[in-house]
């Protein structure tokens, strides 16, 4: 007896050549058998003929999907009707019209504009001095102020007199502030004044005497106060843009640029009593009332501490020689370890 076939799952059909040898061997056996007198076996339906693939719900499916994105892919990647492919020359010339419409800030200013916030006016109060130095900041502080070169000191708190102004800058946002030590030695009361127009007392607590520098604790300080950042200055080099930010003869804060002019410099005070030494030479403008002011980088970071300029004469005005204390010297007086 032929057993009946199980048909597979797969959509795929014999050939056409296969189904007529199939057709023709039952059509024999069937004659066959009655010839014989025998009943002939039940024929198993024929099925119907299958004419190609024929996907399933979930492959027709999938098939409109992939249709979808493909209509839409195009659509989304097909230029716009009048569009033009931007070129590199047509970049360039719209860099180039950017620039010349459009004034961009100078190094310098958005140096000044970083350490802006860290730097604050140091004023010291007491006995007025009658030193050459004092004599000058003294008359420079009343032109700045519209007066008389020799017109008297203005009162301080209780009366004290203003003795000299300087300029410091914030290392610690708790009021840690550096500054010379001549801007400050030997005053009674010391007020800083912060980017944000807050007065505050400020204390000494630190000195090296050796190098001119002097840490200050301000009292009070600004809520959002913000500390300069400090650089080292083993990879500095001549000729590297610098900028010394203060408040020469109280005027400021004031921001002057210039070049590093030389490393390892040496300097002895006009007095003779004092010989500083690995100092940092620079030619960016510097007055009485810069001194304890930072010198920056063009990043707006801390490299030193302007702490005194050169001059022949004793009119102490810049002649395109100042120095200061590395950032080194200056962090240890603050008790910050080194780079």
């Amino acid at each position: 007896m032929r057993r009946p076939a199980f048909y597979s799952r797969s959509p795929r059909t014999l050939p056409p050549a296969a189904d007529d040898a199939a057709d023709r061997a039952d059509a024999s056996a069937s004659a066959e058998a009655h010839d014989a007198g025998r009943a002939a076996p039940p024929l198993v339906p024929a099925q119907p003929a299958r004419t190609g693939w024929q996907p399933g719900r979930r492959s027709f499916a999938l098939l409109i999907v992939l249709c979808t994105a493909l209509v839409t892919g195009t659509v989304l990647w097909a230029p716009r009707p009048g569009g033009k492919a931007l070129a590199q020359k047509d970049i360039d010339a719209a860099v180039l019209r950017t620039l010349q419409t459009n004034t961009l800030p100078s190094p310098a200013a958005k140096a000044a504009d970083i350490i802006r916030p860290s730097v604050v006016r140091v004023v010291s109060y007491g006995e007025e001095k009658n030193t050459p130095e004092a004599r000058i900041q003294k008359r420079g502080r009343n032109m700045a102020k519209g007066k008389s070169p020799e017109a008297p000191n203005d009162g301080g708190p209780s009366g004290e007199v203003e003795r000299g102004v300087g300029t410091g800058v914030v290392i610690v946002d708790k009021g840690v502030i550096l500054t010379n030590l001549h801007v400050v030695a030997g005053a009674d009361k010391i007020k800083v004044t912060f980017y944000d127009g807050l007065e505050a007392v400020a204390t000494i607590t630190g000195v090296q005497p050796e190098n001119d520098l002097a840490v200050l604790q301000a009292q009070t300080v600004p809520d959002d106060l913000i500390p300069a950042t400090m650089r080292s200055t083993a990879d500095l080099r001549s000729g590297d843009q610098v900028a010394a930010v203060g408040f020469p003869f109280g005027i400021g804060p004031s921001v002057s640029a210039g070049v590093v002019s030389g490393l390892k410099r040496s300097f002895r005070s006009p007095e003779g009593k004092q010989e500083l030494g690995n100092l940092i030479q620079f030619d960016a403008a510097a007055n009485p009332g810069n001194s304890g002011g930072p010198l920056i980088n063009m990043d707006g970071e801390v490299l030193g501490i302007v702490t005194a300029i050169l001059n022949p004469t004793q009119q102490r005005t810049f002649i395109g020689i100042g120095f200061a204390v590395p950032i080194e010297n200056a962090a240890s007086a603050a008790g910050s370890p080194p780079f």
